[in-house]
């Protein structure tokens, strides 16, 4: 059989395995494809990603860095890899690939949330409220921004501040608006007086 021949039976094995549920041998497939063709961009975010699914991270955060460095220009790749990073607790590193995403794809509101998550890890209040109001205005009906952006506020003495973002989430997304004012103890409303 012929390379190509031989890869595109490989990538149907593997899918086929996927929908079965069989990841261990979906992943040995990735790694033939990868054998084939050692830089083909579907087989090594495939691969990085089954690693991470199956619970491998040091070696699904590899494997995503092996696929940034082949494909530098991929927003998506330094994303994934900042998300791996950030929730294995590398946050440095995380910062480095969220902010690698950022500079591909300015847009990507996604990237401004995980940046935000390292700099909140970090302390580094000033520039997680930069970052979380970039992703609030790149997506402003998604609650997860303007939650993180009113405990910042909290945790930055400003009340005020975090009131106003949950009047504002009481139009749209009421149950994170009432969490927060259970987490934080601020109410938005006066209650009621009762004699």
């Amino acid at each position: 059989m012929n390379m190509p021949l031989s890869y595109w039976f490989l990538k149907l094995q593997a899918i086929a395995l996927l929908i079965f549920n069989r990841r261990h041998d979906a992943l040995a497939r990735f790694d033939e494809m990868l054998d084939l063709k050692p830089g083909d961009r579907y087989a090594l975010a495939s691969r990085a990603h089954l690693l991470a699914q199956l619970g491998h991270k040091p070696e699904a955060i590899a494997a995503q860095e092996l696929l940034a460095r082949h494909y530098p220009d991929l927003s998506a790749s330094w994303f994934n890899l900042g998300y791996m990073l950030e929730e294995s607790g590398q946050h440095e590193q995380a910062e480095a690939a969220f902010r690698r995403a950022l500079e591909i794809e300015p847009k990507m509101d996604r990237a401004w949330y995980g940046l935000a998550l390292v700099l909140i890890q970090a302390r580094r209040f000033d520039e997680a409220v930069a970052a979380l109001k970039k992703n609030t205005e790149l997506q402003p009906m998604s609650p997860f921004g303007w939650y993180q952006l009113a405990r910042v506020h909290v945790d930055r003495q400003e009340p005020d501040e975090a009131v106003k973002i949950i009047r504002h989430l009481k139009g749209f997304e009421p149950k994170v608006a009432a969490q927060l004012e259970r987490e934080t103890g601020l109410r938005t409303a006066p209650s009621a007086c009762t004699s």
